[in-house]
């Protein structure tokens, strides 16, 4: 067994699996939450080669449920297992959607639901917990949620671009630093803002991101490992309320 615990929520999605995987290879004991026990078993059973000491559990919740973080904290406890690192990394693209440049009220409060009070929740509530080994958290936050959207990236940008999604991450980042105080001196916070990551968009939108970007280029997936395998580990001791931002330079002009 992995000498540390890692708890990763959203751990089947496109910078969960990628974080999922890594910190297994390293050993680590890997938790992580998915709404659907098909792609939690399925990811499962994608790592079965890297999983040799079986030490991949995931836990089936939808997080934006009142009762999310007790069945996180019911699963800690009847499994002995306490994360030494929590991720706060999970994504709902649902609540991105807009309607004739409108974001609707429920997309909002999901939005942020999901950004800030969920991650506001589970953090306390290991952090609290008699048990707890918690040492890091890392929230998984947004280059918009440092600067806005440039228009010129969108075709079509009051319907491509959602509102909700940069202010709840602004939010987010924000909470990083007020956790960072109120859980000092035991327990680092700190937030990693990426930028625009390939795989979800067509060739002329990443040329249109490429002109954009100081890099000239969109991030590649296994490129989001680095900050959070930092903050992982002992290496950021002195850091706590930080927000790194892996964007490419984007957010820099």
């Amino acid at each position: 067994m992995g000498s540390k615990s890692i708890l990763i929520t959203g751990g089947t999605g496109k910078v969960g699996k990628q974080l999922v995987q890594h910190f297994l290879k390293k050993n680590y004991n890997v938790i992580f939450t998915s709404r659907s026990k098909e792609k939690a078993d399925s990811l499962i059973k994608e790592f079965e080669e890297i999983n040799s000491n079986k030490n991949l559990y995931s836990i089936v919740v939808d997080l934006v449920s009142e009762k999310a973080t007790d069945k996180i904290i019911s699963w800690c406890e009847n499994n002995s297992e306490w994360p030494n690192i929590l991720i706060n990394n999970a994504r709902n693209l649902e609540y991105l959607k807009i309607e004739n440049g409108y974001v609707s009220r429920k997309n909002w409060i999901g939005e942020f639901t999901l950004d800030v009070i969920v991650p506001y929740e589970l953090t306390m509530a290991i952090a609290q917990h008699p048990n707890s080994r918690l040492e890091s958290v890392i929230n998984i936050s947004s280059m918009y949620g440092v600067v806005p959207p440039n228009p010129n990236l969108y075709e079509d940008p009051k319907n491509q671009s959602p509102i909700n999604y940069g202010v709840a991450k602004a939010a987010q980042i924000h909470l990083t630093k007020e956790l960072s105080i109120r859980l000092a001196p035991n327990i680092r916070v700190n937030a990693i803002s990426y930028g625009g990551i390939e795989g979800r968009v067509d060739e002329s939108f990443k040329q249109r991101y490429a002109s954009l970007c100081p890099m000239g280029r969109m991030l590649k997936d296994h490129e989001v490992i680095g900050a959070a395998d930092f903050l992982a580990s002992d290496n950021s001791i002195g850091m706590t309320g930080q927000n790194l931002i892996v964007d490419g330079g984007w957010s820099v002009w």
